[in-house]
This record gives C-alpha cells, structure tokens and sequence, in this order.
C-alpha cells in the first residue's frame, strides 16, 4: 500500500484560527491542552500502516505565539501544523508593523491565512493584495490558506462568482505546481450558531473545484484543497465530506475537546468510516 503523501489523492485537513481570542499564557494553556487531548485519542490510530499520519492539523495563533506553540508540538506524538494569521507581501523593507513572510517561514509557520472577511473589512484588503500575499507565501515555501465567501445569502451561481472572483487572482499569483488550501466561508454565515446549509456548501465547493481546474489545467486536483469555515463545528462534516476536504474552526474550537471532536469526524470521513 503506498503512503498517502505519494498518492494522488487530497488529503484531509482541520484546523483553527484563535484571531485575537486569547491571550498569551490563554494562547500557550490552550495548545497544551489540545496536544494532551490528541495524545488520549486512542480511538484514532493516525499513522497509516507505512508510518505516515492521515490527517493534517493545523493551529493559528497570533504571531508572537508561533514560537513558543512549536516547542509544545515538537513534544507531541500527533503532528500539528503552526500558521499565522496574516502576512505583508514583501520579503523587507521600511514596512513598520508588518510582519514578513520570510520571518514567518523561518519560524516554522507552515501555512498562511489570508483573505479572511474580517481584514477585507476592517482593513481595506483587496483581492489584489490577497494575490500577491499568496505569491509571497509561496515564495517562501509555506502553502496560502485563502478565505473566500460571498457577502449575503444567495443562490449558488451567484456565491460561485463572487468567490472565484476574490480567488481568480492567486492562481494567477502562484504557480500550478504550489499546494493552495482555500476556505470557503460565506460571510453572512460567519459568527452565527449555525454553518451554511450542507447542500449549498458542496454545491458551491464543488463548483469552485471545477473552475480552478477548467481554469487552470495545468493544475492537479491534489494541490486544491478546499475547507469549510462560517461557523464550522461538530456534526457538519458527514454531510459534506464528498465535496470538501475537511474544515476550518472558528469559536466552536476554543474548546480543545470540540476541536478533537470535529477532527475526529474529518479523520473517520477521510477513511470512509462516517
């Protein structure tokens, strides 16, 4: 049986932005009860039989934790990823107060978010400067993490286009060959007590699949993943497993147990076990 990094398949993959939620020590008591968690999980053998783990995790922390969260992962048997929340797009520079992609890739960090609705509101990004924070990511050997969604509750067609409209550019931006993991997140969806509908999340994710891939033919469907975020939880994923690759927590992970839970699910979907 080959390993499941050399197969050509997508593999799974959940994780969770804390933006500016805890703070410092609430940031480092966090990881650690979420690494202690994932070390009990014995239910969940995640090395496949040739060693490998099956299922990508990842935390996102504010930036002055990234840090000190490695060396608590370092110590942990599961493997977790560590990404930032954001990224300037330009390697150095008079940019004061701007954190550079190089720096962040020399401190470990794995992959970067960006595009998320809350930066394009509050701080003006635009698709073009999401693009080029892409290229920049990539540049620096981490994979973009890529926030899109529609703004109000629509029919799919319209969703489709809004979304390929924020995400055309960092195609363009990248390579075909660079690994992208985009998060679909309907904005209207964001904060709320429930996610989107499951019907409408793969209908849009499966659109946008077929897009990038009619678009951009050079590109292999195992270098697009697509996560689901907008009030993403527990009990979601057996209903869009077929058509998203895994999910993108938001508060519903500030609880170390429901975030293993919610991975729990991505993993069982991934062995075909929901």
């Amino acid at each position: 049986m080959p390993s499941i990094s050399s197969a050509p398949v997508r593999r799974r993959i959940v994780g969770t932005s804390l933006k500016m939620y805890f703070d410092y020590c609430k940031t480092l008591e966090y990881v650690q009860d979420v690494v202690s968690l994932a070390a009990e999980y014995s239910e969940w053998p995640l090395l496949d039989a040739d060693g490998e783990q099956s299922l990508d995790m990842f935390v996102i922390p504010d930036f002055v934790s990234i840090v000190p969260i490695q060396s608590i992962l370092h110590a942990s048997t599961t493997r977790f990823w560590v990404g930032a929340q954001d990224t300037f797009d330009v390697d150095t520079g008079p940019y004061t107060g701007e954190v550079s992609p190089v720096t962040l890739s020399q401190a470990g960090c794995a992959l970067v978010e960006i595009g998320h609705a809350e930066r394009r509101r509050q701080f003006g990004e635009t698709d073009e400067w999401v693009a080029q924070k892409a290229g920049a990511i990539v540049r620096n050997n981490m994979i973009p993490l890529v926030c899109v969604g529609e703004l109000t509750k629509d029919d799919v067609r319209a969703a489709v286009s809004e979304c390929w409209q924020q995400l055309c550019g960092v195609f363009d931006a990248v390579p075909d060959s660079a690994d992208v993991i985009v998060a679909y997140e309907p904005v209207w969806a964001i904060g709320m007590k429930k996610p989107a509908g499951a019907e409408h999340i793969v209908t849009v994710a499966q659109a946008l699949r077929q897009r990038c891939l009619a678009e951009r033919p050079q590109r292999s469907d195992a270098s697009l993943r697509i996560v689901y975020g907008g009030s993403a939880k527990p009990g979601l994923y057996e209903h869009i497993y077929h058509a998203v690759d895994g999910l993108f927590l938001g508060r519903f992970a500030h609880d170390p147990a429901m975030f293993l839970k919610a991975a729990q699910e991505v993993y069982a979907a991934g062995r075909g076990s929901v």
